[in-house]
């Protein structure tokens, strides 16, 4: 897939690793459509990338909101050949905390918004790309998820949050064989410690001891790193079914 034929959509991308990724589309001559539940962060941040870019609120969990914005995108960027993952929660608590045990209904909330969500974006997305012309290779879209080292070294008060990580990339590659007859790639990416929002406002301390953890480069990820894998899994047809870590060779300690 060429870089400036890119017309994708990109779940949470007002802010973090979705907005760096819908910026570097934008970079290459794409086009971009940012679906999230913020609608203030997400409106600034279209205006801010040009006539090529559009926001659509978007609830992930909600089955009908998800259609609508996706359709529409499609229609307002003329088709849709990339779908990149960002929406999610990090969801943390203990399975026995000291208030007592998780409630059932705060596990089932971060897996309907990471889980479910990312689903229910897949599918809306696949259903538009599978109408496409496919190019000389015969790829009509690619769908990436966001996943997490956690999916695979979770650590104490991420049962949650690794459970649906874990999900994340489980769906892969059952999704990546059953759309290789219509030509549409399923990838993962499971970044590290990277600078989003959520991260960049803990005290700079804290900070620099997440990055010290990592052993090269001994920093958190930045999110145009993300960004610059997301354009290497376009650019490379035989990257489909896999989920790539990208995070410095970090391997979670317990807690």
């Amino acid at each position: 897939m060429k870089l400036k034929e890119i017309r994708a959509v990109v779940s949470g991308g007002a802010s973090g690793l979705g907005e760096a990724v819908a910026k570097r589309i934008i970079a290459e001559g794409g086009k971009v459509a940012l679906l999230d539940v913020q609608e203030g962060l997400g409106v600034a941040a279209a205006q801010a990338l040009g006539a090529n870019a559009a926001f659509f609120r978007c609830d992930v969990t909600a089955e009908a909101q998800v259609n609508a914005a996706v359709a529409a995108a499609g229609e307002r960027m003329g088709g849709i050949n990339l779908a990149v993952s960002c929406a999610g929660i990090v969801g943390a608590g203990r399975v026995l905390g000291r208030e007592g045990p998780m409630p059932g209904e705060f596990f089932t909330k971060v897996i309907h918004i990471n889980l479910i969500g990312t689903f229910l974006f897949d599918k809306a997305a696949a259903q538009v790309m599978q109408t496409n012309t496919p190019n000389e290779e015969g790829e009509r879209g690619l769908l990436i998820h966001t996943s997490s080292v956690a999916a695979f070294e979770g650590q104490i008060g991420q049962a949650a949050y690794s459970a649906t990580k874990a999900g994340v990339a489980g769906m892969v590659l059952p999704m990546a064989r059953e759309f290789a007859r219509i030509g549409i790639r399923v990838m993962a990416i499971a970044p590290g410690i990277f600078r989003t929002p959520m991260v960049a406002a803990m005290p700079e301390e804290l900070q620099q001891s997440l990055g010290a953890q990592i052993p090269f480069p001994s920093r958190l990820g930045k999110p145009e790193e993300f960004a610059d894998l997301v354009m290497a899994i376009v650019g490379n047809p035989m990257l489909n079914g896999e989920t790539i870590r990208l995070d410095g060779a970090i391997r979670m300690q317990p807690k």
